[in-house]
């Protein structure tokens, strides 16, 4: 007989596992079809574990840097495996911490391959046996994977995407990262920080292209003085792996270059896992790789609710957690607002790390807004002098006439802790003049935010 449940998750990374308990809380008997680890990329293979390696890093940089700080520190050195056991336990940490929570919420964790097969039926293959598990709701919550090029196929080896980077077996001397988004500049940082000899290669004028344009010229002149080389307006068109190691060639405005490095990170982006999961048999629309869904994540078919990557909006873990407990409150009758996708912030953990949220610079002036724009460098910051971490700046932007917050960017350390600030005051429709009444500590990086906005307003001190 099948088992019968209130809701059935299909994937259990942040917004599959967040849905699950919230529908729990709510009062749903909740079961969650995963083949792989609780907890999803996310946790296991994405945002946690390069957190770790990222941290490793920031450590050695700080004891090769530890003469600029009076302390004398000898025979610093890398152990790369140490480095990369450390970040899997965490990970492994992580994924047991879902476990528990899966315990004290009563959810039933159905290890395998879930396809949905009719009106509130999932089909769960495991290791070649099949049940049918019933549901009166079903999400698809299945993620995404890294996206690969025609030209340049992922091996696990020679040419490698961001999950195989975390686990190699040994440092590479040298390393090509194709694609400078948040996942390309984390990994360039990391591998150059512990020594390896980095190139990044963006296709587009701008490394992390989707950020404001100070932000993207500040971090490549600051990852060009760690060591990095960069190449924009560049294309991969091949990669030889024959020999030793690899030749890769590259198409600038100045013509053809080669490039030989040890290993090619592939980091051009994802591609959403839909596969197999019975969308065209039941009719289930998407559009571009994506589900299509309404507000509140229902599909076409009655009873089928898609969220995360796959469906409209930016692929990160804190959105697809926020449309999962939207999506339950949903089904249990409440009564949530819609996601507000233009008040999302986005955080790259690279040094100097950027956080940002709202429309850039240049998109307010497309949206032909009068706007008053503040910046506020760390170099004029006594915190950040302390800590010497003078890389950087806070950018505000207000609409001139209505004093609307439209965004801010931000560069520097620790801003990724900054940004809520900004997220907050956004939500809660506060104007500039607020922020600058609002008493912020000193010294701290977060009063920068305060400096900023007082700098758009002619009213900055310490400027």
């Amino acid at each position: 007989m099948a088992s019968k449940y209130d809701l059935v998750v299909i994937g259990s990374g942040p917004g599959g596992y967040v849905a699950a308990i919230r529908a729990s809380q709510l009062g749903m008997k909740v079961g969650v079809v995963e083949k792989a680890e609780l907890g999803g990329i996310c946790l296991n293979w994405g945002c946690i574990p390069t957190k770790a390696l990222l941290k490793s890093a920031q450590v050695y940089e700080y004891l090769t840097h530890a003469k600029d700080y009076g302390i004398n520190v000898s025979d610093a050195s890398v152990d790369f495996k140490a480095v990369v056991e450390r970040s899997r336990g965490v990970a492994g940490g992580m994924s047991k911490g879902i476990q528990f929570l899966f315990r004290k919420n009563k959810i039933d964790h159905i290890v395998g391959f879930g396809k949905v097969t009719g009106k509130g039926k999932v089909e769960v293959t495991n290791e070649g046996k099949k049940e049918i598990v019933e549901a009166n709701h079903i999400i698809l919550a299945t993620g995404a994977r890294s996206r690969e090029l025609p030209n340049l196929p992922i091996d696990g080896k020679k040419i490698i995407g961001y999950r195989q980077a975390m686990v190699l077996e040994n440092q590479p001397k040298s390393m090509v990262v194709v694609g400078s988004g948040a996942i390309g500049v984390e990994f360039a940082y990391f591998y150059n920080a512990l020594g390896t000899k980095v190139t990044i290669v963006e296709f587009m004028p701008n490394i992390v292209p989707v950020e404001d344009e100070d932000v993207s010229k500040q971090l490549e002149k600051s990852l060009k003085k760690a060591g990095i080389d960069i190449m924009v307006s560049s294309e991969v068109t091949s990669v030889d792996t024959k020999g030793e190691g690899c030749k890769v060639n590259v198409k600038t405005a100045k013509g053809e270059q080669v490039i030989e490095a040890d290993i090619v990170l592939s980091a051009v982006g994802i591609q959403t896992n839909l596969e197999g999961l019975g969308l065209e048999e039941m009719g289930i629309k998407t559009e571009k790789g994506r589900v299509l869904v309404d507000d509140f994540y229902k599909t076409n078919m009655d009873g089928v609710y898609a969220i995360g990557d796959i469906v409209k909006g930016p692929a990160l873990a804190h959105v697809a957690s926020a449309e999962g407990i939207i999506c339950v409150e949903a089904i249990a009758g409440h009564h949530p607002e819609p996601l507000d996708y233009g008040n999302i912030p986005g955080c790259t953990y690279c040094s100097p790390e950027i956080a940002s949220v709202g429309l850039t610079e240049k998109e307010a002036k497309a949206q032909g807004r009068e706007i008053k724009v503040g910046k506020f460098p760390f170099s004029a910051s006594g915190k950040a002098s302390a800590a010497g971490a003078k890389d950087g700046f806070v950018k505000v932007i207000f609409d001139a006439k209505y004093g609307e917050w439209l965004g801010a960017h931000m560069i520097g350390a620790n801003v990724t802790e900054m940004i809520a600030e900004v997220v907050v005051a956004r939500k809660l429709e506060t104007t500039g003049h607020e922020i600058i009444k609002a008493v912020h500590p000193h010294p701290t990086m977060s009063e920068a935010i305060m400096e900023a906005t007082a700098a758009a307003y002619g009213e900055v001190i310490h400027l």
